[in-house]
């Protein structure tokens, strides 16, 4: 295992070299929390495609065809057509907004009412997410180094929380970038035809299992379709994923770099679930699905090899967990910090002026670093996934009910405001409030993993959302002006940022401010 370990060591110290190398790039906002908006076709695709298939579509997904065979392969194909479809018909007008954030986004399309509740819920989502990746480092390093958990978390956080703090989204960018191309390497080059040869091939494989294991739908329809709504209309409202976005260069890049990206999430789905399905075939009496893919890499690869596609597990989970933390933090400190401390200026009677236009500056009027801001935001969130990580067991409990919240909470209010003009800030308010509300006493009556909660929530969102917009007064003519002249993508508009920290009027003019 020598040749293994120092694989891993090797490749461990390059993420924090490339934490430091992002640190000298990222000296504005822009470039800590977006990569200053210029990432282009290569970067972005391999980017895209690093944080949406984790620990979860790499470790699960084996796990996933060794228990249904082919069929397993639905989760993360849910995942890929979620990231087509947000590429192909939203990614270039979220591009064009020019803002940092899902609920500034709600700013600008609702004036202002709208984000803070949307910001909490979007937080506790990313806040999750990034636990649940967290908690993957336990099982790779137990296999990698048989370290203690609660070692394991800390030792696999600690690095993550290192570079993603030292260069915020650039050091991201570059890490993922080494991230996607050890995935395509270790899993799809390596691993899936290495696992096929030693379970004698698919003739074999299809001698040796049940013919449900080949059959389409062999995980059941129901379970698909709740596959569908909780990770495709995931990918399509997630603070994670839209970060994303914001990093692309233009229109074309965001549009053509996701397809790409979604289309190798498709192909990463099926790799997964034939190498989960060879392992049913050569260890067909594991004492957990999950325990597929590393015993298969443990006991079916060479020496080396074997470090390197240990590597690419490790790199699916430590991309998903550094995507998470940003977007954790960005919108902590953009969306839920800056309205509080928004607040709290506009009722001190220590000063007469209005906050908004301060909202870029100290006491004093001098320039605040923002990137200071923000990278100690990422230090503090980080610090709280793995204490959060060190007190909880289940993943998978942990992810259905991120999952659950985000959309149950935030899907029609988002989509919505996109797609139909009557929607309101109020309606917004009301479907955040009863769709989340909905889906968190559903899990608690029926449990966590039940399929109704999901179901339901959306069902009551809609509801919500069309009831009370049509009851209320239609959105201000200005703010629909600001809002259509940002996705039109006008210079007047996109050029601005949007300031959060301004409140509800920040979203009354063409610019934002």
């Amino acid at each position: 295992m020598a040749v293994d370990y120092a694989v891993i060591v090797l490749y461990l110290a390059g993420m924090l070299a490339m934490g430091w190398w992002g640190m000298r790039r990222a000296t504005s906002k822009s470039d800590f929390l977006v990569a200053g908006r210029r990432l282009g076709p290569a970067m972005y695709s391999g980017t895209m495609a690093a944080i949406v298939l984790g620990g979860a579509s790499t470790i699960g997904g084996v796990g996933l065809g060794y228990r249904y065979g082919l069929s397993g392969a639905w989760m993360v194909f849910t995942i890929g057509l979620g990231l087509l479809a947000l590429s192909v018909f939203f990614s270039a007008r979220i591009a064009r907004l020019k803002v940092y954030t899902v609920s500034e986004m709600l700013d600008l399309r609702y004036g202002g009412s709208a984000g803070l509740i949307s910001g909490v819920v979007m937080w506790a989502y990313t806040l999750m997410l990034a636990v649940t990746s967290t908690l993957a480092y336990a099982t790779i390093f137990d296999v990698l180094f048989g370290l203690d958990r609660a070692l394991a978390i800390i030792l696999g956080g600690a690095i993550v929380v290192a570079y993603s703090t030292l260069g915020g989204m650039w050091s991201i960018t570059l890490t993922d970038m080494v991230q996607f191309v050890v995935k395509t390497i270790g899993v799809l080059l390596l691993l899936l035809p290495i696992a096929v040869i030693k379970a004698g091939g698919f003739a074999e494989m299809k001698a040796q299992l049940p013919d449900d294991y080949f059959a389409p739908l062999g995980i059941g329809g129901q379970t698909v379709f709740t596959y569908v709504l909780i990770y495709s209309f995931g990918m399509l409202i997630g603070q994670d994923i839209w970060q994303r976005v914001f990093t692309a260069r233009g229109d074309r890049v965001a549009r053509l770099g996701g397809t790409a990206a979604g289309t190798y999430c498709l192909v990463y789905a099926l790799a997964g679930a034939v190498i989960g399905t060879a392992a049913k075939v050569l260890y067909p009496h594991l004492g957990s699905p999950d325990d597929a893919f590393a015993t298969i890499v443990k006991d079916a690869l060479p020496v080396g090899v074997r470090g390197l596609v240990l590597a690419a597990a490790l790199s699916a989970v430590m991309s998903t967990s550094s995507g998470a933390l940003i977007a954790c933090a960005t919108v902590a400190n953009n969306d839920i910090w800056a309205r509080i401390r928004g607040v709290v200026r506009r009722q001190s009677p220590a000063t007469d002026a209005p906050p908004g236009p301060d909202a870029g500056h100290g006491a004093a009027g001098e320039p605040r670093d923002e990137v200071r801001g923000n990278r100690v935001f990422i230090l503090l969130m980080g610090l709280a996934v793995i204490v959060i990580a060190l007190a909880l067991n289940n993943v998978v409990e942990a992810l259905t009910v991120a999952y659950n919240l985000l959309v149950g909470g935030l899907l029609v209010p988002i989509l919505g405001g996109l797609l139909w003009k009557r929607g309101t800030g109020a309606g917004a308010l009301a479907s955040v409030a009863v769709g989340g509300l909905t889906v968190v006493g559903l899990m608690l009556s029926l449990g966590v993993l039940a399929n109704e909660p999901i179901y339901y929530g959306l069902l009551a969102s809609l509801v919500a959302y069309v009831a009370v917009s049509l009851a209320t007064r239609p959105t201000d003519a200005a703010v629909l002006d600001a809002w259509r002249a940002r996705l039109a993508g006008r210079p007047d508009a996109a050029g601005a940022e949007l300031s959060v920290a301004s409140g509800p009027s920040a979203t009354t003019s063409p610019a934002g401010r």
